[in-house]
């Protein structure tokens, strides 16, 4: 999956949420849930547009399932923008070297 579908998933701000309450391991929905002021099926929603991005991986346990960060996904994410910050750190030294050359003048 392309970091698009994960940069336009985690515009929303309830997804975030998910993401963050995924960082210490995988939950079932109705823990995700909890505390969350949106309802369960929105909720369930909102992990299949995660999972569908790529950002999220799914297991069957008995008759539920867990859920929890894929490490591909967000590393193609973390790769996108590691090329970004290059990217900016490059024109920054190629700026910064212009003015160098234009103050020894």
């Amino acid at each position: 999956m392309s970091y698009e579908y994960a940069i336009a998933a985690l515009a929303d701000p309830t997804r975030r949420a998910i993401i963050d309450r995924l960082r210490s391991g995988a939950l079932p929905v109705g823990a995700i849930h909890d505390g969350m002021p949106v309802s369960r099926p929105a909720v369930s929603q909102h992990l299949r547009v995660l999972s569908d991005a790529g950002l999220l991986t799914v297991t069957p346990c008995g008759n539920r399932r867990l859920y929890a960060i894929a490490p591909e996904g967000v590393d193609n994410l973390r790769r996108y923008l590691d090329s970004l910050w290059d990217d900016a750190l490059a024109a920054f030294a190629r700026a910064a070297e212009e003015q160098a050359k234009g103050n020894s003048k």
